[in-house]
């Protein structure tokens, strides 16, 4: 099934910046690469890197996806034009959104194959790009999130290609329904059952929601005396 196409493949080197009293290494400011293909590991994509790699890259988010469905959004708040890369994203993509793509459903691209690992959690250097310190917040609020890919083979990709679904998780948890449990409803508890036990969910998410259940159900636990 095909669920839409890449319309921009962008990437970026590491650069230091300005910000504010210091500097700060990030490499947030991909560019469209064109229509020459350009391979695809289980680190990324050839001529991509980032800045921290402590909350970004690595395999469980080798590539970040947004999709062009929100640039229209975008574009009548700022009230300026919106272009692929603008949220520093590798895959620029159409038709595909939050609601509709579930956490482990598995993909090809090109000669990849790849896998969906976790929304995308924006960090401070995306209202940096922009000049606007809340967009961080606000992407985190109205679930304009994108999403990981963690590569399963690797291969060549290019501008064009078709999203393909290869395997749908059964779980059905999707990205929307992620970010819902991450930041909205933080208390619950089923929703962070169902997340958890999705092998596919990325490891530091793994981290962060196992670490919220334990004290959820402490104080469950100790609410119940």
């Amino acid at each position: 099934m095909v669920l839409g196409q890449v319309i921009s493949i962008n990437t970026a080197m590491p650069v230091t910046v300005p910000y504010g009293s210091k500097e700060v290494l990030t490499g947030i400011n991909k560019q469209p690469i064109g229509n020459q293909p350009v391979y695809l590991s289980q680190t990324g994509l050839a001529g991509d890197g980032q800045g921290d790699l402590e909350y970004h890259g690595g395999a469980d988010k080798a590539v970040c996806v947004y999709s062009a469905e929100h640039f229209p959004y975008w574009a009548q708040r700022w009230n300026r034009d919106v272009l692929p890369g603008a949220f520093g994203e590798n895959f620029t993509i159409d038709s595909v959104t939050e609601p509709n793509v579930s956490i482990g459903d598995i993909w090809t691209v090109g000669e990849a194959v790849v896998q969906i690992s976790q929304p995308r959690q924006p960090c401070f250097k995306l209202g940096m790009k922009h000049g606007l310190p809340s967009l961080a917040q606000d992407v985190q609020s109205n679930g304009f999130t994108g999403f990981y890919l963690r590569v399963l083979t690797e291969g060549d990709v290019r501008l064009g290609d078709k999203l393909r679904l290869l395997e749908a998780h059964p779980a059905g948890i999707t990205v929307a329904e992620a970010n819902r449990v991450m930041h909205i409803d933080k208390t619950d508890r089923d929703g962070l059952e169902r997340l958890l036990a999705i092998p596919a969910l990325a490891e530091s998410w793994r981290q962060s929601l196992s670490s919220r259940l334990s004290k959820l159900t402490g104080e469950q636990g100790m609410n119940g005396k």
